[in-house]
C-alpha cells in the first residue's frame, strides 16, 4: 500500500507517531497512537511542506524488552534521513513509546461517568480514533454524539424512521458518521455539525452492519436482504450491489488497502470480493452453521470467520483456502478479533468463555474463564497485552492475553452488556448495556489536565 505521509514542518526532527494503518495530512502530527507502529521522519532544506521527504519505519515488533541501542543503530544504518546526531532524540522517543506499550500491571480502570443515553434500548456504541468522541445508536431511531471527557451530548442525528442498529465513524478521520437502520436506509452525517449529507437507499430490508474503508472514500452496508452495497462517500451514489449470498449478511469488513471487502452470512459462508470490479474472489465455505462475525488481519493476507457451529476458521485471502479450524468452544462463537500485529486472535462464545489462539500455530494459548453469561463482544487493547470482554452477566472483564488471568471486573450495569471498546490510547473504555446507559471508564494514570491538553491540540 502506498501511504500518504503527513507533511511535518519540523526540519530534520524525528516524530514518533503510532498510527493505525497509514498517515493522512489532517491527522495531528506527533501524537502517539497504536495499531501499526511507524516512525515518520522529516527532513527538508527548503521552505515548503510539499518538498519534504517522509519515511515510515515499521516497529511492529517493539516490546518493553527490545534492546533500544541495537534498534537505534539499525534505524540509523537503514534510514539516511536520520543522522548520527539525532540518536538521542530517537532514543527518547523510543523509550516513550515503550512506556506507552508496556504491559502496565498497575493499570486499573475506574468508573468515570454514567450516561443515560437514550429513552429506548441502545444498539451499539463506537469511539472516534482519538477517543475524544463516541456515538450511540438506539431503538429510539436516533444516533447521538457524545464528548467523552465531559459526558455532554454534542449532537442528535435524527431522521431514521426505525431502529438505528449499526453505526461507525470514518476513522481515522472522524469527521463523518454512517448509520444503518431497520428502515432499510443508511445515512451519512457530518460528525461536527450533525448535517445529514446523504441518505443511502436501495436495500429491501433491515440494514444490520456498516463499515467505512480506512481511506474514507467508500462505505459498505449489509442487509437482511442477502446483499451488501458499496457507496461513494462524497456523492452518496451506489457503486455496486454485492450479491451471491443466499441468506442475511450480518458482518462486513474492508481490508487495510481498501481494495477488498469481506462479508459474512447466515448461509454459512463468507465471501471476499475485489472492489475494483465487484466480483467475488473467493467463497469461504466450510462452516456447518451461520457466520456470526468476520475480520481481516491488518496485512489483509488473512481473515477469520466465527460461526454458531462453535468454531472459528482462519483463511488465506489470496487463495481462499482454510488454514486452520480453531475448536474448543462448546457453544456458538459470537465474536472474533485479531490483535493489531496479527499474531494472536481471540474468540468469544455463548459458552461464557473466550479463547486466545496463536495465529501461526493454531494453538490455544489461554482460555478466559469467569463470566457467568454469554460473551457477545471481545477486543484487544491497543498494545495487545489485554483483552476486554462484554457479557450478558452484566459485567465486562479485562484479561491478560498470555496467561488468561482476569485482571479486573467492570461492574455496575443492571442489564446485559452488548458493547465494549478501548480508545486508541488504551486509557479509556466504553461499555454499552441494555440498561440504556453507557459507562465511561478511565484508567488510574488519567488526569483531567492531561486529557484537556491532548484534545485541545
Amino acid at each position: 500500500m502506498s501511504a500518504r505521509p503527513v507533511p511535518f514542518s519540523l526540519a530534520a526532527q524525528c516524530i514518533l507517531h503510532v498510527d493505525s494503518l497509514f498517515l493522512e495530512p489532517h491527522l495531528d502530527g506527533g501524537a502517539l497512537r497504536y495499531r501499526q507502529v511507524s516512525l515518520p521522519v522529516s527532513h527538508s532544506g527548503r521552505t515548503t511542506d510539499s518538498d519534504e521527504e517522509t519515511k515510515s519505519i515499521d516497529l511492529l515488533n517493539l516490546t518493553p524488552e527490545t534492546d533500544v541501542e541495537v534498534l537505534i543503530n539499525q534505524i540509523v544504518f537503514e534510514e539516511p534521513l536520520i543522522s548520527e546526531n539525532k540518536k538521542d532524540t530517537l532514543r527518547g522517543m523510543i523509550y516513550k513509546l515503550m512506556e506507552k506499550i508496556d504491559n502496565k500491571d498497575s493499570q486499573r480502570f475506574y468508573l468515570f461517568k454514567i450516561l443515560r443515553a437514550h429513552i429506548l434500548p441502545l444498539t451499539n456504541c463506537a469511539f472516534n480514533k482519538s477517543g475524544s468522541k463516541f456515538i450511540t445508536g438506539s431503538y429510539d431511531r436516533t444516533c447521538r454524539v457524545w464528548d467523552t471527557l465531559s459526558g455532554e451530548e454534542l449532537l442528535t442525528l435524527d431522521g431514521h424512521k426505525n431502529v438505528v442498529y449499526a453505526i461507525a465513524f470514518n476513522n481515522p478521520f472522524g469527521d463523518k458518521i454512517v448509520t444503518g437502520s431497520f428502515d432499510k436506509t443508511a445515512r451519512l452525517w457530518d460528525a461536527n455539525t450533525g448535517q445529514c449529507l446523504h441518505t443511502l437507499k436501495g436495500h429491501h430490508t433491515e440494514i444490520v452492519c456498516v463499515a467505512f474503508n480506512i481511506q474514507g472514500t467508500h462505505v459498505a452496508t449489509g442487509s437482511m436482504d442477502n446483499t451488501a452495497k458499496l457507496w461513494d462517500v462524497d456523492t452518496g451514489q451506489q457503486i455496486a450491489s454485492l450479491e451471491g449470498h443466499s441468506a442475511e449478511i450480518v458482518s462486513l469488513n474492508f481490508n487495510t488497502d481498501g481494495d477488498k471487502i469481506l462479508t459474512g452470512s447466515f448461509d454459512n459462508t463468507a465471501k471476499v470480493r475485489v472492489l475494483s470490479y465487484g466480483q467475488c474472489l473467493h467463497t469461504l465455505a466450510g462452516h456447518r452453521g451461520e457466520i456470526s462475525s468476520t475480520q481481516f488481519d491488518f496485512t489483509g493476507d488473512y481473515c477469520i470467520t466465527g460461526s454458531i457451529d462453535r468454531t472459528c476458521k482462519l483463511w488465506d485471502v489470496n487463495n481462499g483456502q482454510c488454514m486452520e479450524t480453531l475448536r474448543g468452544h462448546t457453544d456458538e462463537v459470537l465474536d472474533v478479533c485479531f490483535n493489531t500485529t496479527g499474531n494472536r486472535l481471540v474468540t468469544a462464545s455463548a459458552d461464557c468463555t473466550a479463547r486466545v489462539y496463536n495465529v501461526m500455530t493454531g494453538a490455544c494459548i489461554s482460555i478466559l474463564i469467569g463470566h457467568e453469561g454469554e460473551i457477545s463482544k471481545v477486543q484487544f487493547s491497543p498494545n495487545g497485552y489485554k483483552i476486554i470482554t462484554a457479557s450478558s452477566d452484566r459485567t465486562c472483564r479485562l484479561w491478560s492475553v498470555e496467561t488468561g488471568e482476569c485482571l479486573q471486573v467492570l461492574e455496575g450495569h443492571s442489564d446485559e452488556i452488548f458493547s465494549c471498546a478501548f480508545n486508541y490510547e488504551g486509557d479509556t473504555v466504553i461499555t454499552g448495556s441494555k440498561d440504556n446507559t453507557c459507562r465511561i471508564w478511565k484508567d488510574n494514570f488519567f488526569t483531567p489536565a492531561e486529557e484537556e491538553d491532548q484534545y485541545s491540540g
